[in-house]
């Protein structure tokens, strides 16, 4: 089992290795790193009876000695990817691509305009990104490249939010993706009831003219599919669509990622 398991381990970690490498970090810069998230799992998933583990549990669990336990906990662990910033710009434009006041005739999304709180852009993230500031939201569309701005003319140039022009939000989005991704396999792995939806479909020898042929259609069709699930899910987000405060509604982070693959 655990020969699987290093085997498992060692391919996972070969594409996460070469963006390490790509960005100068270090074997001994990982290995801090790990260390610190052996920790935090250990103490987040690892107690006993319900009860916080002990510096000494942790120490048991993850082979680490005390003295670095009590370090690494003292460290500030707090880590934000920008999770929810970039769910709500995915919220908006995807709500400018579907919702009939914010396109045109056509099916286009429209040029909005931003200022006041009646103006186009304004009602567009009153409407589907929560409390967000609408120049908050609009100088982070800006900074990826989702939109271009001309005086308080606001034009969508990407059919999605996609941050090309940002390497940060680039590696905030491989951070939430591959987890989500990992914490999906390790919820199947683990035998836990109901299992989560993992499919996929791929060939080990398809010709090139196949893979172009294949890009395109997949990325069309899961456009599809993903806007029709967003219309599915959105009508239950609790940051736009308020329940009776009697309803005790619990609040989940849910959804679907779609992702090419190729080698």
């Amino acid at each position: 089992m655990q020969d699987a398991l290093q085997k498992a381990v060692m391919f996972m970690l070969a594409p996460l290795v070469r963006l390490l490498l790509r960005h100068g970090i270090s074997h001994a810069d990982f290995s801090g790193w790990a260390r610190q998230v052996y920790v935090d799992q250990a103490a987040r998933h690892f107690s006993i009876d319900g009860k916080p583990p002990t510096i000494s549990r942790i120490a048991i669990v993850t082979g680490i000695n005390r003295k670095e336990v009590k370090r690494l906990q003292e460290l500030a662990t707090s880590i934000d990817t920008g999770v929810s910033k970039h769910n709500r710009a995915v919220r908006v434009v995807t709500g400018w691509l579907q919702d009939s006041e914010f396109m045109t005739s056509k099916g286009q999304p429209r040029v909005l305009r931003y200022g006041d709180a009646e103006d186009s852009f304004n009602k567009l993230v009153k409407r589907h990104g929560g409390d967000v500031p609408a120049r908050a939201l609009l100088d982070e569309l800006v900074r990826v490249g989702t939109v271009a701005c001309e005086g308080d003319r606001v034009k969508l140039l990407q059919r999605g939010y996609v941050p090309h022009q940002s390497e940060e939000a680039l590696l905030d989005m491989f951070a939430t993706s591959s987890a989500d991704l990992l914490n999906t396999l390790d919820h199947n792995l683990s035998g836990e009831l109901p299992r989560r939806l993992q499919l996929s479909v791929a060939y080990d020898k398809v010709s090139t003219e196949g893979r172009e042929i294949f890009r395109k259609v997949s990325a069309e069709r899961a456009l599809v599919l993903l806007r029709e699930l967003d219309k599915e899910l959105s009508p239950h987000d609790l940051d736009v669509n308020k329940y009776p405060s009697n309803s005790n509604q619990d609040s989940h982070r849910v959804g679907l990622g779609i992702y090419f693959i190729e080698d």
